[in-house]
C-alpha cells in the first residue's frame, strides 16, 4: 500500500464514509481509517434507520444543508443502485407552544416547506395507530421519513473505493501531526502522510481534538424494537416516521422496516443530570446492556401514544451521542492547521446530513474556488461560535 495521499480521512462512520466518497469523486488519493470496518455497530451510525425531515425545530439554518442532503441522498442511490431513502411522512406531535411545533412552524415559514396541520379527526382516520393528546398539535411533513443507516454507510464507502480511495480498517490511530504541507497519522500497524487531513472520528473526536479545548461529552442512547400485528406501523398502510414532545420527553420511532417490530427512542436527555451510566469515557466499552428505567419510560410512551403497539419488547442496542457545548455541530477548519479539516459534536441528530457534511468536508479540504452552497450556509457551524 503507497503511504502517502492527497488527503486521509479518520474515522469512517457517517460523515467520514460520505467525505471518502466525496474526495474520491473529485479525483483525490485519499485513505479512510478506522479501527472497525463500514457500517459497524459500534459507533453511532447503525441501528437500522434514521429518521430524515426539512422543517427543522433545533434551528432554521440547517434548512438549506438539509435540501442538499436530500438531492445528494438520491444521487448516492442511482450511484450505488439501491433505496436508502424512504419518505412515508413524518407525523410530529407536541404542545403549540413547545420548542417542537413552534421551531417547525418557524423553519417552514422561513423556507416555504411543506407542513400540514392534522386534526384529531384528521389523525383517527389517517394515522389511527397515533394518539393526539388534548392540548397537543400535529403537524406532517409530506417529505420525512428515514434512512437505511448501515446501508447508506457502506454505500458511500463502496462508491468512494470505486473511485480509487483506500481504506485501512482494523488499526487503531495512535496520533496525527501537521507540520508546514503534511500531515502524518500513526496507527497500531503504519505511518502515514498525506497533504490534508480529515478528522471525522464520532465518539473520540475529543480525543483526537483534545487541542481544540471543546468539551465533547459522549452519552450512550437506546434503540428499542417492540412486537406489534403485522398491519399495524406498517409502510403498506401509510405509517409516518413521527416524534412526540411530550412533558416526560421527547420520543420518535419508524413504521415496520421488517414486520413484526417498530423501532422507538428517547431522544430527549438532560445534560445537567447526566448520571455515571449515561456519560461514556471510553467509546470502546460501551455498556450494552438494558436499561429498565430508559425502556419503562419507553414503554409508557408507547402506552399512552401508539395504541396499537404491544409492550413485548423484540430487540434491543445502544449508540452514542457526541455532544457539543451547545448541541450543533461543529465543522471547521483547525485554528492551527489550514490543512486539517474537522466534523465533530453531531449530538445526536447528524446523520441525516452525512451527505451533505461529507461534501461540506470536501470543500473545505480542497479549497474549491467555487463552494458549494452547502458551504456557504455552514458558517453558524464554526468553531468561532463556541469561543464566547
Amino acid at each position: 500500500m503507497q503511504h502517502h495521499f492527497d488527503a486521509i480521512v479518520l474515522g469512517v462512520g457517517g460523515v467520514g464514509s460520505a467525505a471518502l466518497h466525496h474526495l474520491a469523486q473529485r479525483g483525490c488519493r485519499v485513505l479512510g481509517i478506522d479501527r472497525f470496518a463500514p457500517g459497524h455497530a459500534r459507533g453511532s451510525s447503525h441501528g437500522q434507520t434514521r429518521a430524515i425531515r426539512q422543517a427543522y425545530f433545533e434551528h432554521p439554518n440547517y434548512v438549506p444543508l438539509l435540501l442538499r442532503a436530500y438531492e445528494l441522498w438520491r444521487e448516492l442511490e442511482q450511484q450505488s443502485d439501491a433505496q436508502l431513502l424512504f419518505t412515508p411522512g413524518l407525523l410530529e406531535i407536541g404542545a403549540a407552544d413547545g420548542q417542537l411545533i413552534s421551531g417547525i412552524r418557524h423553519s417552514a415559514e422561513l423556507h416555504q416547506l411543506n407542513v400540514e396541520e392534522i386534526s384529531r379527526n384528521d389523525i383517527t382516520a389517517r394515522f389511527p395507530g397515533f394518539h393526539l393528546p388534548d392540548g397537543n398539535i400535529a403537524l406532517l411533513e409530506p417529505e420525512g421519513g428515514y434512512l437505511l443507516v448501515e446501508q447508506c454507510v457502506r454505500a458511500h464507502a463502496e462508491m468512494a473505493q470505486r473511485n480509487g480511495a483506500v481504506l485501512d480498517i482494523g488499526a487503531a490511530v495512535l496520533d496525527w501531526s501537521s507540520h508546514g504541507n503534511t500531515c502524518t497519522v500513526t496507527t497500531e500497524q503504519q505511518q502515514y502522510t498525506a497533504d490534508r487531513l480529515v478528522i471525522t472520528a464520532g465518539a473520540w473526536a475529543g480525543e483526537l481534538l483534545r487541542d481544540l479545548g471543546v468539551n465533547f461529552a459522549v452519552v450512550r442512547k437506546h434503540l428499542h424494537w417492540y412486537r406489534v400485528a403485522p398491519h399495524h406501523y406498517s409502510l403498506a398502510n401509510q405509517s409516518p416516521v413521527w416524534f412526540y414532545q411530550t412533558p416526560g420527553g421527547c420520543y420518535y420511532g419508524f413504521p415496520q422496516v421488517e414486520a413484526g417490530s417498530i423501532k422507538v427512542c428517547e431522544h430527549s436527555f438532560d445534560t445537567e443530570q447526566f448520571g455515571p451510566s449515561d456519560t461514556i469515557d471510553n467509546p470502546l466499552q460501551l455498556p450494552t446492556d438494558v436499561d429498565p428505567h430508559e425502556q419503562e419510560r419507553v414503554a409508557q410512551f408507547l402506552k399512552h401514544h401508539l395504541p396499537h403497539a404491544s409492550q413485548d419488547a423484540t430487540g434491543h442496542s445502544v449508540c452514542m451521542y457526541t455532544l457539543s457545548p451547545d448541541e450543533h455541530f461543529v465543522v471547521d477548519r483547525h485554528p492551527d492547521f489550514e490543512n486539517v479539516v474537522f466534523a465533530a459534536g453531531l449530538s445526536g441528530h447528524g446523520f441525516k446530513f452525512a451527505s451533505v457534511l461529507g461534501e461540506l468536508v470536501a470543500d473545505l479540504t480542497l479549497g474549491s474556488t467555487e463552494p458549494s452552497a452547502a458551504l456557504a450556509a455552514s458558517e453558524f457551524l464554526s468553531l468561532a461560535r463556541l469561543a464566547h
